[in-house]
């Protein structure tokens, strides 16, 4: 991880794409959600039981970035972006692709009690919507 949010976003766009464990991303908490096309999460459980399904049942992601704003301040941030995605779904063999939105929270933490200089930013929400035109 880094001791900057907007290198974890990237990080975490990053992971995605090369079909890693996205779940190191997320605070682990009871509170912690994530929002994604088509799902609701709450509480790291069952985010990271969702992600491994995810990484289990898709290949070649594609994510373009294209307007990532980070703000860090005192000790959490803010990001949104506008973000191209796409993968293949293993299961049906489809291609799938949208325009979308991202935004969400991260949280600063120390990585050890030992490392109490050492910080990292985690994500404590996580929203990911389609954009569509009304």
């Amino acid at each position: 991880m880094s001791d900057r949010a907007e290198t974890v976003v990237r990080d975490y766009y990053d992971t995605l794409q090369s079909g890693e464990p996205l779940s190191p991303y997320f605070l682990e908490d009871e509170s912690t959600v994530k929002f994604g096309i088509s799902e609701s999460l709450y509480g790291f459980e069952a985010i990271s039981e969702a992600l491994r399904e995810q990484t289990a049942t898709t290949e070649e992601w594609t994510l373009e970035s294209e307007h990532l704003v980070v703000t860090e301040r005192n000790g959490s941030a803010t990001f949104a972006d506008e973000v191209t995605m796409a993968w293949t779904d293993t299961e049906d063999n489809d291609r799938r692709r949208f325009e979308t939105r991202w935004s969400g929270t991260l949280v600063e933490t120390a990585r050890s009690e030992a490392a109490v200089d050492a910080h990292e930013w985690l994500f404590a929400t996580m929203h990911v919507s389609a954009a569509h035109e009304l």
